[in-house]
């Protein structure tokens, strides 16, 4: 491509990043308490994209969800089988101690293809809402319409508990609505995360992990700490933590995990391709090795707990009369919320130690990694990412696809961005970024995705 014609390009992606850090800027941060959220910044937001994107704003049907947003994008031959590409636009609290960047400054680093945007969100999941929009408006600046309707939903308290996208699925229920695809956040490009295997791999989610916050609790007399009982309520519960952590879950290889250690075995190297290429036959094996490799294959193939609240008296020099810890656990593929709930029990071992679960939700069912529209997903990472190896995996955290699940079969948990395990870290953590040229390839895929619909 000439520099003239390269001009053009280069104008049109300076102006897309130039919308995308204009709302990276809106500190739309969703909490927990919901009476401490800044909803303003969510108004703002709302308010800002009919600027930003007016042929979206005057070619699709826009409605309001509380603050989560659907738009409806109306096919020229629809059959009753739309694709809903998805996101959220809430991101984590963020303050500017210990950034590199401030987290709301959406700051660019770098030159050229090196060029580095850093700001909360940028990942999670903004990102990816945002490249929509922008392939949305490509598209329609090129006269294009899709075949069948296209929904695109975006969420705004997918952080905290994912109403609006629960009141989305119950609205779109009610009106017969059956998506053929549905495309939310989720796996990404990512490298040297299995082992022998050099080329970048495209991890498309196919379900995720259930997800509970489970309760133990000990309640006992309190008093003053200076004459402390042998057992007091934090020792009872520092013990029933300690044995739960010593008793982790049964490892296990799901179907979902044998497609993806044989798709992926398949291009590795030297004698690990034997083996992946036999996981089927070699499962004890590999189960064991899943949970030395790291943190995260051995979250693949087990049910998790991580210890993530902890409460006690509100005084140092009194005894505690209550002592409580939340656990956050990530329920496998192929268990249950009830089959989870009987390990804590038997692990913890203690009738003193009051165990509940809270705002439970199974693991969501398998889609299918074949079909038409897996096609259409691997085929718009293969024209992007040429080198990638697309697979079947289990997403680990939790998405508000999971709720999409009630009304469709393929929904798929997919962000067309490349991540290293670096920038992986920063989810959720200090110093989040992306690469320019990775968003802006992040847009091509959204597109092409479009144009298939």
């Amino acid at each position: 491509m000439s520099a003239v014609d390269q001009a053009p390009v280069a104008a049109r992606e300076d102006a897309a990043l130039d919308r995308f850090r204009t709302l990276l800027r809106i500190p739309t941060m969703s909490r927990n308490d919901v009476e401490l959220t800044d909803w303003a910044a969510f108004d703002a937001f709302i308010a800002a994209l009919p600027g930003l994107y007016p042929a979206v704003h005057a070619a699709l049907e826009r409605e309001q969800h509380g603050h989560s947003l659907l738009y409806r994008w109306a096919g020229s031959a629809p059959t009753g089988r739309p694709t809903i590409l998805m996101g959220h636009y809430d991101v984590v609290p963020a303050t500017d101690e210990g950034w590199q960047h401030p987290p709301f400054a959406a700051e660019i680093t770098g030159t050229g293809d090196g060029r580095v945007l850093w700001n909360r969100g940028t990942l999670d999941d903004k990102g990816a809402v945002v490249a929509i929009l922008e392939a949305a408006e490509r598209l329609l600046g090129e006269g294009f319409t899709p075949t069948e309707d296209v929904y695109l939903s975006f969420g705004h308290d997918e952080e905290t508990v994912g109403t609006g996208a629960q009141t989305i699925v119950a609205a779109l229920r009610e009106r017969g609505i059956r998506p053929a695809l549905v495309l939310d956040e989720g796996g990404a490009i990512v490298e040297r995360i299995f082992p022998g295997v050099a080329r970048p791999i495209a991890v498309v989610g196919v379900s995720e992990k259930g997800i509970t916050s489970v309760r133990l609790t000990v309640e006992q007399h309190g008093g003053h700490a200076s004459t402390p009982p042998k057992m007091t309520a934090t020792v009872r519960l520092a013990r029933a933590i300690t044995r739960l952590n010593a008793k982790p879950f049964p490892a296990r290889l799901t179907e979902t995990n044998l497609q993806m250690v044989e798709t992926l075995g398949a291009h590795a190297s030297g004698p690990l391709r034997a083996v992946f290429t036999r996981a089927r036959r070699l499962q004890p094996l590999l189960r064991a090795g899943f949970g030395r490799l790291s943190d995260e294959t051995r979250a693949i193939v087990r049910t998790t707990t991580a210890v993530t609240q902890l409460r006690g008296s509100l005084a140092a020099n009194a005894l505690p009369e209550t002592a409580e810890a939340i656990v956050n656990v990530r329920i496998a593929v192929g268990s249950t919320v009830a089959e989870t709930m009987e390990h804590i029990r038997r692990a913890v071992r203690d009738p003193q130690v009051r165990i509940e679960a809270v705002d439970a939700s199974e693991p969501s069912p398998v889609s299918p990694s074949e079909g038409a529209e897996w096609d259409r997903v691997a085929g718009a990472l293969a024209q992007v990412h040429p080198h990638a190896i697309v697979t079947p995996y289990i997403m680990l955290g939790a998405s508000d696809s999971r709720h999409f699940t009630a009304i469709g079969d393929t929904v798929y948990r997919f962000t067309p961005f490349e991540m290293s395990t670096e920038e992986r870290g920063t989810l959720h953590a200090r110093d989040e970024r992306i690469h320019v040229r990775t968003w802006l390839r992040g847009i091509d895929v959204y597109a092409l995705l479009l144009r298939s619909s």
